[in-house]
Formats: structure tokens, C-alpha cells, sequence
């Protein structure tokens, strides 16, 4: 029995975690996009000069698309890390255990109500 409910324990948490990742998913696309420019005119994609003295312009690349890039990035790693959670959480309920299955959905429901 323990282990029974130290399972279902951990299939809620996995499930919550889960819920809690695709919503940290969907902020890092809006920063994203927020963080593209307003209007893609010849200023916003051309490389600086060398004859640019703005540091904060370094590597060629405007910062708009640096910080865009970082978000990527951010994005590409909840999405590894929610189809991890997501197809553990899938496996566990493919045990066909009634208390596993009811774990997972209690956990999701509760995960995107918080």
C-alpha cells in the first residue's frame, strides 16, 4: 500500500510539473515574440558598420534577434522537458492501474488550475 500511494504521489507531482511547463512554454513564446522588432525595415536587419560604436550590437547580429534567440532556445528546452514529462506521465497511465489513471488526471487538473 505504501508504494501504491507514493506512486500515485509521484504521477500527480509529474503531471502537475507537466501542466507547470507548458504554461512556462507559452510565456517564453510571448517574450518571444515581443522581443522581435515592430517593423522589419533595412535598420532592423542589416549588420552594423564597422564603424559602429555601440557595444551592444557585437557579433553582427542585431539585439532584438539575440533576445529572440535566447527565447528559442528557452522554448526548445521546456519542449524536451514536456515531451520527457508527457511520455512518462503516459507510460505510467498505460499500466491500466485505476489509481495511476485518476493520479494523472487529478494532477493535470490541478496543475492548470494553479
Amino acid at each position: 500500500p505504501a508504494g501504491m500511494v507514493l506512486s500515485v504521489l509521484v504521477i500527480l507531482l509529474l503531471s502537475m510539473l507537466y501542466e507547470a511547463v507548458k504554461m512556462g512554454k507559452a510565456v517564453l513564446l510571448q517574450r518571444a515574440l515581443l522581443a522581435l522588432p515592430r517593423s522589419l525595415s533595412q535598420e532592423a536587419l542589416t549588420e552594423p558598420q564597422e564603424g559602429d560604436t555601440n557595444p551592444a550590437q557585437g557579433r553582427g547580429f542585431p539585439i532584438s534577434f539575440r533576445r529572440w534567440f535566447r527565447y528559442h532556445v528557452g522554448q526548445t528546452l521546456f519542449h524536451v522537458v514536456q515531451v520527457v514529462l508527457g511520455y512518462m506521465v503516459m507510460l505510467a497511465v498505460m499500466s491500466y492501474n485505476a489509481w495511476i489513471f485518476l493520479a494523472a488526471i487529478a494532477g493535470s487538473a490541478l496543475g492548470y488550475f494553479v
